[in-house]
């Protein structure tokens, strides 16, 4: 059943979703919400044993927590997205703290970089949003040479986010034939996508604790900045649009462990290592 609801029969057309993901990301201010995932980024790399020298790709790296906490360890870096201004904001973080970072945008579906360019390739929250995702999977092995690395981390179809992205899906229909980002936090999926070129993959659920002032807080943040809540309440009127905040208000208090009015929700992701053969 699970995989019932995470595959759409229809085929997609894949310009179209691409352009309108493009504005959505762009939307808002991601980096609003992404510098608080920078742990996420710190522990990706702790898992993956990165050495200093290693040449690291970071690929639909929006804001760059991945790509900062690859450079912190003396990597060689080059970090990819294809919303400019989100590399504008790594590209300011990377200088305040003086590390030496490549910027190129780019297309996760079609990087522009020879095969076997990198020691290590890494998303965080990114690559999971492709439309097509088999594609994305194939470029991520490419342009990892054979005995490196490929590290990512997706949301769980289960965990909070996923379960937000379910919500907005009942509100605001997704492109029909579009698959869910949420397959990528599944193990099943990574294995069919890159089993064939794996010496071997390790999954680890990890929990990223979401901390906000109240519930309405952490609404309040996603709707203005984080591109799909945005657009989300945008594509609906009045009445449609106070049906999904309550809804959303809803999924926060059945995760949500604070008791004393703020917001403390943890939600999975899955942490994924896949060693090249």
């Amino acid at each position: 059943m699970e995989s019932a609801t995470l595959e759409r029969s229809a085929t997609p057309d894949f310009t179209v979703i691409k352009q309108r993901q493009r504005a959505t990301w762009s939307a808002g201010d991601y980096g609003r919400i992404g510098v608080t995932l920078q742990i996420t980024g710190e522990s990706l790399c702790e898992a993956l044993d990165l050495r200093a020298g290693e040449r690291v790709l970071d690929v639909a790296a929006g804001n760059g927590n991945a790509t900062l906490a690859a450079a912190r360890r003396f990597c060689t870096v080059t970090s990819t997205d294809y919303v400019e201004a989100l590399l504008a904001q790594s590209q300011a973080r990377s200088r305040a703290e003086g590390l030496p970072v490549e910027y190129r945008q780019a297309d996760a579906e079609a990087l522009p970089f020879a095969a076997a360019s990198f020691d290590t390739v890494v998303s965080t929250f990114g690559v999971m949003f492709t439309p097509d995702q088999q594609r994305a999977a194939d470029e991520l092995q490419r342009v990892c040479r054979p005995g490196g690395r490929i590290g990512l981390a997706s949301w769980t179809p289960d965990g909070f986010i996923g379960r937000l992205f379910k919500v907005i899906g009942r509100h605001v229909a997704p492109p029909p034939g579009l698959s869910s980002p949420a397959a990528w936090g599944t193990r099943g999926f990574i294995e069919r996508c890159f089993g064939e070129s794996a010496l071997r993959i390790e999954t680890a659920t990890r929990r990223f604790v979401f901390r906000y002032q109240s519930p309405a807080h952490f609404v309040d943040v996603f709707a203005n900045w984080y591109g799909p809540v945005l657009k989300a309440f945008e594509a609906l009127d009045g009445g449609r649009r106070a049906a999904l905040r309550q809804d959303i208000l809803q999924l926060i208090d059945a995760f949500n462990v604070a008791d004393d009015g703020t917001m403390k929700v943890p939600s999975d992701y899955l942490e994924i290592v896949i060693h090249r053969r």
